[in-house]
């Protein structure tokens, strides 16, 4: 079979993942109507990634944390509760009609965090008051500005013993272990340090973590299976951030990276060339292992405001696009979520081949993302979270009708939001569906 698929082009092996996932033989639906309208919604979405017409607009509502609080609860309870996790995101599904969905694998298990004592978020319950709807991330530089050789020279060592014992702090004995190169003739002496009690206490930890997270997996896994056997396809099967945004979040902080453009720009480009490869790897593992057709992308510092377009082709563009061509090698479309604003880059970011990509835009103009990208990639975003928590379901039907009107025309459009929702009105998310329904018809 690996014979097989290595031989295979990059469009064949497309259609082959396609095939899959539109017609899956590894799922039990609950009766013919439902794997009926999994076949629906999965040829829908097909044929908008692939610049064609569907039988109407497909439409991705903007979940975030909004399940737990329509089923009563909050976020803070969802990431303690595995089967009230399991419940609200059920209820979601089945209250509101939607094309594809988001599951709750991105609500972080809290004791998980806890018991690793995690230092990149604050989350209800710890460090945020309970009431408090989305985590916040603490800025630090968690990498020192001179250590940038020590992640070129060996990016597995500097994780596990510079990185991890910084941003866990039950993992901060291990930064006494020593290197694994050190112990290839000598391999007694990675057992030395495991002698002392705190490193033991910090592999129970992780021991510890691990048991809590696999009934986490267990809850999420649940949720998304029964959701796929009722006729719901799920198209994100893996992750691959752009490598600009891997060391400017976790490593050197925005600060950070911001003076190393400036002071160090030749390492920072070396870095990202370094963990570029590793990020494919990882992407094309998760995708294989999940059988979907697509690795996600949040692009968190690529935007207009950010950095200038200059640097967005310097530090930004060149490491992403590589990600981006491995993939499609591999028969993995893309999803690159534009946050902010793309507009004095969308010519920059159209170079690429057709139909390979899913371009998911936060505040960028949607007209002009459609006459520059539109002949290339399909497109989606835009209805505002704002719009979503206080307008009308009539003023977002209206304005969801316009952008199908502009976006829509030829096919290779997606309706979604902008970004994500907690507490937004349950109405006007319905009428974002009701407004495909009404309006994004083609045939």
């Amino acid at each position: 079979m690996e014979e097989k698929w290595a031989g295979l082009t990059p469009d064949e092996k497309r259609e082959e993942r396609l095939k899959r996932w539109i017609s899956p033989t590894d799922v039990e639906f609950f009766s013919p109507e439902a794997e009926k309208l999994h076949k629906e919604r999965a040829t829908r979405l097909s044929d908008a990634l692939m610049l064609k017409e569907p039988d109407r607009v497909p439409v991705m509502l903007p979940t975030g944390n909004f399940p737990a609080y329509h089923a009563g609860g909050t976020l803070h309870k969802v990431m303690y509760d595995y089967d009230e996790l399991c419940r609200a995101w059920l209820k979601f599904f089945y209250e509101f009609d939607m094309d594809t969905w988001s599951g709750p694998a991105f609500v972080h298990s809290g004791r998980v965090l806890e018991l690793l004592d995690y230092k990149l978020y604050k989350w209800p319950g710890r460090g945020l008051a309970d009431s408090v709807s989305q985590y916040q991330y603490v800025e630090g530089e968690y990498m020192k500005a001179d250590e940038y050789d020590a992640l070129i020279n060996d990016p597995s060592d500097f994780t596990l013993r510079v990185l991890l014992p910084r941003i866990l702090g039950a993992l901060e004995p291990l930064k006494g272990l020593v290197p694994l190169s050190s112990i290839w003739q000598l391999p007694l002496k990675l057992v030395m340090p495991i002698a002392r009690p705190d490193v033991q206490d910090a592999l129970q930890a992780l021991l510890d973590a691990g048991k809590e997270m696999a009934k986490w997996q267990k809850a999420v896994g649940d949720c998304n299976r029964e959701a796929r056997a009722a006729g719901m396809p799920s198209f994100f099967g893996g992750s691959a951030g752009a490598p600009f945004d891997h060391i400017g979040d976790g490593l050197r902080g925005t600060h950070g990276i911001m003076l190393d453009m400036y002071r160090q720009p030749d390492k920072l480009i070396e870095a990202m060339e370094k963990i570029t490869p590793l990020i494919i790897e990882n992407a094309i593992a998760s995708v294989n292992a999940s059988g979907g057709i697509m690795a996600g992308s949040a692009l968190h510092k690529g935007d207009d405001t950010f950095m200038s377009r200059e640097q967005f082709e310097t530090f930004y563009w060149p490491t992403l696009k590589k990600i981006i061509m491995a993939l499609i090698e591999e028969g993995i479309m893309v999803m690159l979520f534009a946050e902010g604003r793309y507009e004095s880059r969308l010519d920059i970011i159209k170079d690429i081949p057709r139909g390979w990509a899913l371009w998911w835009f936060d505040q960028t103009d949607m007209a002009k993302a459609k006459e520059v990208l539109g002949d290339t990639t399909c497109i989606a975003g835009n209805v505002s979270s704002s719009m979503l928590y206080t307008s009308t379901p009539q003023a977002v039907k209206e304005y969801c009708r316009q952008l199908i009107e502009v976006c829509g025309k030829g096919g290779g459009y997606i309706l979604a939001g902008g970004a994500s929702v907690e507490t937004a009105k349950p109405e006007n998310i319905h009428a974002m569906m009701e407004a495909a329904r009404q309006y994004g018809v083609y045939r």
